[in-house]
């Protein structure tokens, strides 16, 4: 008993609970899976909505000065995902004639596309069937299909792979993902869960395991700064070192830390007297 009827049944219902979902254009799941990494899906929606809107196709993505691409981010924060997101679809245009390819391998090239990341755009976007495993689909492939949360990447991978429906490798990788997100989670809810029957965790009595990693404090922390400094930039042409240590306040020489890791990046342009911490130093979004 595979549990894979069970699943898909439980999916149905929620085909159309994202707005990414179901347009079968590899552009959007694109755009979708780039925001979604490190950020809910609840939060990702109406951003991606607005996203959209604004840069409906990959040329007019790969088209746009990175500064607009960074502003229609909004705040989803991690901006350094907006510029490979950008860069990503400047290279498909040149180098793929506009087309998001198929093949994981070649989309893992891709800049700020990992292997889930490339794996998911394929699965969804071109029905490759090809197993999309982030945190949630690992857990419940582990648990369910190998009866324990630590088991090898290895092992979690050819065992996603043999469970994969390849008549619908889109529905079934999404299913996934939403039972990891919403009923396997670290503590299962196991009485909601259409695997129950048919899960190896739960019939063997595992215990899940405790995560030990804690994310630091964000509250003063330098991603929050750096987060501030381009919400700031957002809404100006230019500004000083000194207006954004006053507006942010926060001192001088941590702003300008901050903006001489964005420039880094690539998601600011600073002139050589604000990296040198001068504070009429100026400041803008990348172009």
């Amino acid at each position: 008993m595979t549990g894979r009827g069970e699943l898909l049944a439980w999916f149905a219902g929620r085909r159309r609970a994202y707005p990414w979902r179901g347009t079968g254009d590899p552009y959007r799941v694109l755009v979708s899976e780039v925001m979604l990494q490190q950020t809910q899906a609840a939060r990702v929606a109406p951003a991606y909505r607005s996203f959209v809107r604004r840069f409906p196709t990959i040329r007019s993505l790969a088209r746009a000065p990175r500064s607009d691409v960074v502003r229609a981010w909004g705040t989803l924060g991690y901006n350094r995902r907006a510029v490979a997101l950008s860069e990503a679809a400047r290279v498909i245009v040149r180098d793929h004639r506009g087309r998001v390819p198929a093949e994981p391998e070649t989309l893992a090239r891709l800049p700020g596309v990992g292997p889930y990341t490339a794996a998911a755009v394929a699965s969804l976007g071109h029905r490759v069937p090809v197993a999309a495993i982030d945190t949630n689909v690992r857990r419940v492939v582990g648990r369910a299909r190998l009866g324990r949360d630590d088991a090898p990447p290895t092992d979690v991978e050819a065992a996603a792979m043999a469970w994969l429906d390849r008549a619908d490798p889109a529905s079934w990788s999404q299913a996934l993902m939403d039972l990891g997100r919403e009923v396997c989670r670290p503590v299962p809810r196991c009485g909601a869960c259409p695997l129950a029957a048919a899960c190896r965790f739960r019939a063997e009595g595992a215990t899940p395991q405790r995560g030990s990693r804690r994310q630091g404090r964000f509250e003063g922390s330098f991603r929050q700064l750096r987060g501030a400094v381009i919400r700031e930039l957002r809404g100006t042409e230019a500004t000083t070192l000194r207006t954004l240590a006053t507006r942010l306040g926060r001192g001088l020489d941590e702003v300008t830390a901050a903006v001489a890791r964005l420039s880094a990046e690539g998601l600011v342009r600073a002139g050589p007297a604000a990296l040198a911490g001068r504070p009429g130093g100026r400041v803008r979004l990348a172009p």
